[in-house]
């Protein structure tokens, strides 16, 4: 069957009402891979109404058969990994090994906490006479980027499933395979008829009408600052709980004592991780003046080592970028950095030689960049690195949080005090030092314009939880 014709809604693959079509790339080659079916406004509405149709008896499901069909869930996922990797590779670019180690694998590890978070939760405590008891908030509207195509599909599937929600799912149009697969794994999995829909369109459609629906409890949305503002004003009317993960635009602050050369070859190679599309992504990196230089020169070299091709290669360490406008962003904001002034080391404008067609971006370095810079201000989600100089702690500590995002920061020195002291003064909602790894059971989540609220484990779990406190018990 070919998914791409067809939504999923109360537990069948149907005929979408929408007519619109969308014209699917593959964005190596440039060559079109399919046509997905785009839904409308009735679309949407069906998928809710299945949805609120399902609330009652699926949130009334014990947590051990929710935890079983989570878990029943995880092992078509296991099984699916090499086609579900093959899909995202197809449809965004990413290269082969990076998708089999990576994308696949930050999806399994969130149905894993949701699965540990749910067999050790409590729905009810008591506090003295008072009875607090942690409901599911109702039917979820789960708004999906392309960047992270399971990582983000599943840490809100996930929880909703675990809380007793039931869900209306829109994923990106750029990244519709790997979705449309995880819908039909959920549906071997046995989750009754309308707890999962998923219904594909465009944010101003699907997305406009799921966010301003009044039968929709809760929209959840990971992508631009513009679309998660746009989410929030259509949903204000019905004063609906909205959660946003959104842009970022990290600082990295590399001291003179950290073990420099090693940081700096981090830092570039942390702020390329899935082609610089990655919203908490270390693209401003701080040095000291006095080491302006220096970092410039590995950072180049660590550049000039990565390998750009075709993303089925396993040689391949980035493929292209997802699709002609996004490359185009990426071409102008490069250009803005050369006529700005800031210092080419590494990249530029164009594709990498060899490469005359996709979408594909030199990995490029900017030294001496100026704060006030596009390329220092702006969410680029490509591999450009900006490195920006700083006088001291201070100066460094103010350059960091002089942005209107606030995701994650990110700190290199040997002083482990010094890099406590500088955390609790980054205004970001993740901080990670010394090359500290990513952690499926930590919060994940912002400041600012990098949105509000906390995915992973417990934390997210908690966002699909209404709390109803019962006195006199």
């Amino acid at each position: 069957m070919d998914r791409t014709n067809r939504f999923y809604i109360n537990g069948e693959w149907v005929v979408p009402h929408g007519r619109d079509r969308f014209v699917i790339v593959n964005p190596a080659t440039e060559a079109r891979t399919g046509e997905l079916a785009m839904g409308d406004a009735d679309d949407a509405n069906a998928a809710v109404a299945a949805a609120r149709a399902a609330f009652d008896g699926w949130s009334a499901t014990p947590p051990d058969e929710r935890l079983r069909l989570l878990k029943a869930l995880l092992e078509r996922y296991n099984a699916g990994a090499d086609e579900m990797a093959a899909l995202m590779t197809k449809e965004m670019g990413v290269a082969s090994s990076f998708s089999r180690s990576a994308q696949i694998a930050l999806g399994r590890a969130h149905l894993e906490a949701a699965i540990r978070v749910l067999g050790e939760f409590e729905f009810s405590e008591k506090r003295g006479n008072t009875l607090l008891a942690k409901e599911p908030i109702g039917v979820c509207a789960l708004i999906t980027p392309w960047n992270w195509p399971m990582n983000q599909l599943v840490v809100k599937v996930a929880p909703a499933l675990a809380a007793g929600c039931t869900m209306v799912v829109k994923p990106s149009e750029f990244s519709p395979y790997s979705a449309l697969l995880f819908a039909q794994m959920v549906h071997d999995a046995g989750f009754p008829a309308g707890v999962f829909n998923l219904v594909n369109g465009d944010g101003l459609v699907v997305g406009e009408t799921l966010a301003s629906h009044p039968e929709v409890d809760m929209v959840s949305i990971t992508g631009s600052t513009r679309a998660g503002i746009a989410v929030a004003k259509s949903a204000a009317d019905t004063v609906k709980r909205v959660h946003q993960e959104l842009g970022g635009k990290s600082a990295n602050i590399i001291f003179e004592d950290a073990d420099f050369d090693r940081a700096v070859a981090f830092g570039v190679r942390a702020s390329y991780l899935n082609c610089g599309q990655s919203c908490s992504a270390p693209t401003r990196m701080l040095v000291p003046h006095s080491m302006m230089a220096r970092a410039a020169q590995v950072a180049a070299q660590t550049a000039e080592s990565i390998r750009v091709g075709t993303p089925e290669d396993d040689g391949t360490d980035l493929g292209p970028v997802v699709n002609a406008k996004q490359y185009a962003h990426i071409q102008g904001l490069i250009e803005s950095g050369v006529a700005e002034g800031a210092k080419l080391v590494a990249g530029g404008a164009g594709r990498p030689e060899g490469l005359s067609r996709g979408y594909f971006v030199r990995p490029t370095v900017f030294a001496n960049v100026a704060k006030d810079m596009r390329i220092a201000r702006e969410e680029i989600f490509g591999p450009v690195l900006s490195i920006i100089g700083f006088d001291d702690e201070a100066d460094a500590i103010a350059i960091a949080n002089d942005s209107p995002y606030g995701l994650a920061g990110y700190v290199q020195t040997a002083d482990a005090e010094r890099a406590r002291r500088v955390a609790a003064k980054l205004r970001v909602g993740n901080v990670y030092i010394n090359e500290a790894p990513w952690d499926a059971n930590a919060p994940f989540g912002g400041y600012k314009q990098s949105g509000n609220g906390r995915e992973h484990a417990e934390f997210g779990l908690g966002d699909y939880l209404e709390i109803k406190a019962i006195a006199g018990y």
